[in-house]
């Protein structure tokens, strides 16, 4: 029986390994041995990241709902602190989405919020 080196499957790796390389500069797209090295590297990059993201988003949440809160008369914490104390259970995203496209919600909230912070 003849041997079967495994040519084939060989082949189909380094083709997956060279699309999924396809951008990356210099040799980094062309050669095997160079882009397995710079795929193994995106992608400890990209799972990195796709964590990184979630913090990412929280902060941009934050730094909407200050700014918001401050056209309001209200410093973050105070607006955050006041829906506690009112019992009003919004999460960052929905309240920074409201503080972009519906204003008059979220000046209703803030004033809820002062209300309850002020008692």
């Amino acid at each position: 029986m003849a041997r079967i080196k495994g040519g084939l499957a060989t082949h189909k790796r380094h083709k997956k390994v060279l699309a999924l390389t396809k951008g990356h500069a210099s040799t980094r797209h062309s050669l095997f041995k160079r882009a397995h090295e710079s795929m193994v590297h995106a992608m400890s990059y990209a799972f990195a990241h796709r964590r990184a993201r979630k913090g990412d988003m929280r902060r941009l949440w934050i730094t909407r709902i200050n700014a918001a809160a401050r056209a309001e008369g209200l410093t973050y914490g105070e607006l955050i602190s006041g829906l506690k104390v009112a019992g009003i259970d919004i999460n960052r995203k929905v309240l920074a989405d409201m503080a972009i496209s519906d204003t008059v919600a979220f000046a209703a909230v803030a004033a809820k919020a002062a209300a309850a912070k002020a008692n």
